[in-house]
Order: structure tokens, then C-alpha cells, then sequence
């Protein structure tokens, strides 16, 4: 197979990485890529919100299946472009997308179908949604409802800060169009996990749960980020967990989509908050987390491009994946001042040894300067992976290897992994 993969960050490196390993894949290529991936890729310099340039160099170069890394290209209705033209993408629909890019819709939907999710009230209108925040119990969310880079969900304890996320969406804009309409939502304690599933409209795969470390401070303190951590398997989803979550969220999600006349196809990422072993939704996304896809496809013991490929075509074999019983931990190395304003263009040294195989450094904001010295380019830069037998070995080896690289301002969590340990 020739596979096209879209996106230039960690996530379509772990999925470059993952399909290079594939006996059915001929030639790699990602767009636009960056200097991990070019290690085993080709780049080619289209960015991702070209739907017109994707196809045409689909077409031209004989692509036979292509795989959407980001939520943008999905929302925009890449998977139809594609598929009016004939050609295989592993993703779901424009209108089924909107599971992710409108929070709005994702609420209606799970409310139909009886899906556990926290109460919510939507509004467009600034003054009725300052009414409301007004007689709400506190804490309270207030998120965007469209697409706002993992960044849109904003807790807030009292009427004032209620009163500043609202003006900060509704006024300010500072999402654009993604925050013109609100959702003001019932606050939900519990832990947070990642639950992935590979869908084929009916049926599914489930990948490892994964857990991500969302805030940029230890101990889960600060703004959140597009995330700084993760690891998989969690130990807190357990088996009976995820029995329920498969009959209370997946498998209603899956047959809701059906009866809607929009069936899901592609990887169901679904994020939960755990109480007392009960799980809610607190979102779902159309793609793989990052750095959540860099911890669960080194576990995946199956040819990746076979199964996007079949699920893709509708027929996905749950017989084609399994896990491995071992353990996978990311840090994710940062710019100083992520995920505020941060300076690139700092020399990047280390990422170039030959750590032990079980290390993986995936780019995330990286490119080349003119002199081809690897350079930071983004407010998330590596993510450095450790697979082994052993979680707190695993731990152990992706903070080693983070030791070892340094780039200027590089700044990282120290307590990733750190919640698994009190179920192990």
C-alpha cells in the first residue's frame, strides 16, 4: 500500500512510526510532516486545511489509503472530499465529525441515546448565558462549543470567573467562531481517562486506555495544554469498567450514529471522568489523543495498516489486534512559557542518540533551520516514549532519556504516570 497520513505532529509521528513496521505498506508519505517523521516518511509540504492539493496529490500518487491525524481536516469534511473521488480514508464524516466539533451536538446526541454524561445548558446569547452562570452551582464548566485546540474548556468556582469565561468566548472571541455558541455544564469529580476505539460504523476495536496529563504543572496545576503526558495501560479502568463503558457509551454511540443516518467510522476517542468506578463522557474526539496515541500504539500488537484499511472498507477484524502486556509512558518536552508565548528556533541536542529500543522520540514541534540543525518550532516538542514489562521501569526509562536532551527554556512534568501507582 502507498498511505498518506496528515498532520505534522507527535501523533502522525507514532502513526508513521507504527505503520512503517507494516509488511502491506510500500511507500510512507505525511503532510506536511516534520524531521521525525521524515525519518521514516516522505514529506510533502501541503498543509492540512488544503482538502483541494491532499486529493490531488492523493490522486497523482496512487494513495490506497489515507489517515486524517488532526480534528480540523475531519471537521472540514476531508473524509467526503476523498470518498467522492474514490478513495479509501480512514475517518469519519463531515456530519459525523461533529461529534467533536460541536460540543452542542455531542450533548443532544448522548442525551437521545442515554449515554451518561454531565447536565448541560447551551446558549448564543451572551446576557441569557450571564443569567444562568448567576444561579448555577459551583464549580461549574463553561466550554466552546466548537473546535478550540484541547483549550476551550474552562473551570470556574464562582459568578465572576464564570462572568470572564463567557466574555473571554462570547466577547473577546479568543476562540473565534468555536466559541460563539457556550455550554455552561454540571462540574464532574472523578479521574479522567482515554478510552480509543478503531470503528468501522458497526464495529470496533478497543485500543489500551490511556490516561493524559492535561495541566502544565505537577500535581495537575495551571492552565491546560494540548496535553503533557501520557501512559497506558490506566489501571484505573478496569475490566469490569470497561465492560460498561463498551455497553453504556461505545456501543450506544456506534448504534445512535447508525440511526441517525451518519455511521461512525474511524478512531472514537472518548474521554472520561471515573467516580467510584462509574465512568461519564466528558467529550468524545474523532482522532487519536496526543500524546495518548504515543503510548497506546507501541502496545498494539497488529498490522495498523490492515486494520484502518478494513476499517475503512467496513469490515474491521477484531481478531487483527491485540495488546501486549506491556507498560508505555510519555513526557512530553515543552517550550519555556507553553502553553503562553514561548520563542523557537532553539538548537535541539540529544534527541540524536541511540537510546535502547525501548525509547521512542517522537517530534512534535520541531523542523530544521538552515544550517539542518533540528530546531524547536512549536509550544510541544518532543514527546519521549519508554516501553517495557514493568510501569514504574517504564517511567523510569522515558525520564532518563528526557534527561538527556536539552534544548533552551525545555521544560517538562515530573510526575507523569505518578496517579497509576496507587492501583499497582
Amino acid at each position: 500500500m502507498n498511505i498518506l497520513i496528515i498532520g505534522n505532529g507527535a501523533r502522525e509521528h507514532a502513526i508513521a512510526w507504527k505503520l512503517s513496521q507494516s509488511k502491506s505498506v510500500k511507500n510512507i508519505y505525511c503532510a506536511p510532516g516534520n524531521p521525525g517523521i521524515a525519518e521514516v516518511a516522505t514529506c510533502i509540504p501541503i498543509p492540512v486545511d488544503n482538502i483541494d492539493g491532499l486529493l490531488n496529490f492523493a490522486l497523482k500518487s496512487e494513495i490506497n489509503l489515507t489517515i486524517p491525524g488532526p480534528e480540523a481536516p475531519l471537521v472540514a469534511g476531508i473524509v467526503d472530499a476523498f470518498e467522492e473521488k474514490n478513495l479509501v480514508i480512514f475517518g469519519p464524516s463531515q456530519k459525523a465529525s461533529a461529534l467533536e466539533g460541536s460540543k452542542a451536538f455531542s450533548k443532544y446526541f448522548m442525551e437521545k441515546y442515554n449515554i451518561p454524561t454531565a447536565k448541560c445548558r447551551v446558549f448564543t446569547d451572551f446576557s441569557q448565558a450571564l443569567s444562568h452562570v448567576k444561579t448555577a452551582t459551583y464549580p461549574c464548566v463553561v466550554k466552546a462549543d466548537g473546535l478550540a485546540a484541547g483549550k476551550g474548556a474552562i473551570i470556574v468556582n464562582n459568578i465572576p470567573e464564570a462572568e470572564t469565561a463567557l466574555r473571554r468566548c462570547m466577547k473577546d472571541q479568543e476562540f473565534g467562531e468555536a466559541g460563539a455558541k457556550v455550554l455552561v455544564e454540571d462540574f464532574l469529580t472523578g479521574e479522567e481517562a482515554s478510552i480509543f476505539a478503531l470503528c468501522d460504523g458497526k464495529n470496533y476495536i478497543l485500543l489500551q486506555p490511556a490516561q493524559d496529563h492535561k495541566a502544565i504543572f505537577d500535581g495537575d496545576k495551571g492552565p491546560n495544554t494540548g496535553g503533557m503526558g501520557a501512559y497506558a495501560p490506566a489501571p484505573l479502568v478496569t475490566e469490569t469498567l470497561l465492560e460498561n463503558v463498551k455497553k453504556q457509551v461505545i456501543e450506544p454511540t456506534l448504534d445512535g450514529m447508525m440511526r441517525e443516518g451518519i455511521p461512525y467510522k474511524g478512531v472514537l476517542f472518548i474521554g472520561l471522568m471515573i467516580d467510584n468506578g462509574k465512568a461519564k463522557v466528558l467529550e468524545y474526539n474523532c482522532r487519536f489523543g496526543d500524546p495518548e496515541a504515543q503510548v497506546i500504539l507501541p502496545l498494539l500488537d497488529g498490522d495498523l495498516a490492515e486494520i484502518m484499511l478494513n476499517g475503512a472498507l467496513g469490515k474491521i477484524d477484531e481478531r487483527r489486534a491485540k495488546s501486549t502486556n506491556k507498560s508505555a509512558v510519555c513526557v512530553v518536552m515543552a517550550s519555556g512559557g507553553y502553553p503562553g508565548s514561548y520563542e523557537t528556533g532553539k538548537s535541539i541536542t540529544g534527541h540524536e542518540i541511540q537510546f535502547n529500543s525501548d525509547i521512542i522520540v517522537f517530534h512534535s514541534g520541531t523542523s530544521r533551520n538552515d544550517k539542518n540543525e533540528l530546531v524547536t518550532s512549536g509550544g510541544r516538542v518532543l514527546a519521549v516514549t519508554a516501553v517495557s514489562d514493568d510501569f514504574q521501569n517504564s517511567r523510569k526509562l522515558a525520564y532518563d532519556a528526557v534527561k538527556n536532551i536539552h534544548f533552551d527554556g525545555a521544560y517538562f512534568r515530573n510526575d507523569i504516570g505518578e496517579k497509576a501507582l496507587k492501583y499497582l
